[in-house]
């Protein structure tokens, strides 16, 4: 007798445990997507999210890192901006105890002395002032934890860095004299030229951390760069100027506070004239630019930055001659702070130092990328 074969049976569809869509399978009840899983009823997020969050702040890439630098841009506009608001809401002396905002409470509570109101005003610049310095010293973590292929830190990026919280604690000690000191206008003036500085330092570190360690290159002569430079020391001056007018003025902060014993119109002129220079001095670089060949970013900035001047003139001019309205003379202070962060660009894009290579990217695979071209010019040769 031959062989019996074997009864062919087929698999059958289990629907237990056993199987990859079933109860405990991969994703099953408590699988990867199931009930206890990593998305599942107890909501806890995989470790790699956690892990990818993280890097953000302690292990940045070279884009991370830009973000964290432009975030260090705004947040530092944003001072002068609400600096402003308060200063021309009358808000001054809306809180007129530092660091509590009256000698009784933390908050903006009650409604003795100045209208609650102007303190809550004061009290909100104050917040926005706490937010900031969360930013700020996320960016100087960011910045000390940043690592080039290499490994190495970038000291220049940590010094950039380290001047933005600094400034932010000046600031906050600055606000808190010129407070107890009943808003006097050169220490107003101070505080306001602080945040101008602090400006710089974020743009500063915005440019450089997206290039290379290395000596600049410059695209222009030297005489061009000079005057860009020259540009952004003018704009420095009209600002400057700019806070003479306003502790001369009538928009003071609070009313019946110091002022500068100066002739309004006198020291309007002055700022006007600083404006007419600056003005002209752009004329002659924007020449400059298309003479040397320079690049097309420059050329551009350059345009803009004139725009700017202009349109800041105009303001200017419609402020003063219509009794200086609170809402002109705010745009009047966003339109400055445009054109210093564009005036400090404009030398950066005179000069080239070489792209950076993020920590994501190993030695190891940076040097083939290196080593590519002088291949192909070596092959070139052999041709």
């Amino acid at each position: 007798m031959g062989c019996v074969p074997a009864p062919v049976t087929t698999p059958e569809k289990s629907s237990g445990s056993d199987a990859t869509p079933g109860g405990t399978g991969v994703s099953g009840g408590t699988g990867v997507s199931g009930g206890t899983g990593a998305a599942g009823g107890t909501g806890t997020p995989p470790p790699g999210r956690w892990r990818t969050w993280s890097n953000v702040l302690l292990a940045p890439s070279a884009p991370v890192l830009r973000r964290w630098a432009l975030a260090g841009v705004v947040v530092s506009a944003l001072i002068i901006l609400t600096g402003a608001a308060v200063r021309l809401s009358q808000s001054g002396l809306g809180c007129p105890d530092w660091p509590a905002c009256t000698a009784n409470s933390v908050g903006a509570a009650g409604a003795t002395g100045d209208t609650l109101i102007h303190r809550w005003v004061e009290f909100g610049n104050r917040l926005v002032t706490v937010a900031i310095s969360v930013v700020v010293i996320g960016v100087f973590i960011a910045t000390w934890r940043f690592r080039p292929a290499g490994g190495v830190r970038r000291r220049d990026l940590v010094r950039l860095a380290a001047v933005q919280p600094a400034a932010i604690l000046l600031q906050a000690v600055l606000g808190g004299i010129v407070v107890r000191t009943k808003l006097n206008p050169a220490l107003v003036s101070l505080h306001f030229l602080a945040s101008v500085a602090l400006v710089a330092a974020t743009v500063g570190l915005y440019v450089r951390c997206q290039e290379g360690p290395g000596r600049p290159r410059p695209f222009v002569p030297r005489t061009v760069q000079l005057a860009a430079i020259g540009i952004v020391g003018t704009v420095a001056l009209m600002m400057a100027a700019g806070t003479v007018v306003t502790g001369t003025g009538p928009l003071a902060g609070a009313a019946g506070v110091p002022r500068y014993q100066l002739p309004l119109e006198g020291v309007t002129q002055l700022h006007a004239d600083i404006g007419w220079l600056l003005a002209g001095l752009m004329v002659a670089l924007l020449l400059g630019l298309r003479l040397t060949a320079a690049p097309p970013k420059a050329v551009r900035l350059g345009w803009l930055l004139l725009g700017l001047i202009g349109l800041q003139g105009v303001i200017g001019y419609t402020q003063y001659f219509t009794g200086l309205p609170a809402g002109l003379v705010w745009c009047h202070v966003a339109g400055s702070v445009a054109i210093w962060i564009t005036a400090l660009l404009l030398p950066y894009a005179l000069r080239d130092r070489g792209s950076v290579i993020g920590p994501d990217v190993t030695a190891q695979e940076a040097a083939p990328r290196q080593a590519a071209p002088a291949a192909t010019a070596g092959l070139t040769a052999g041709k």
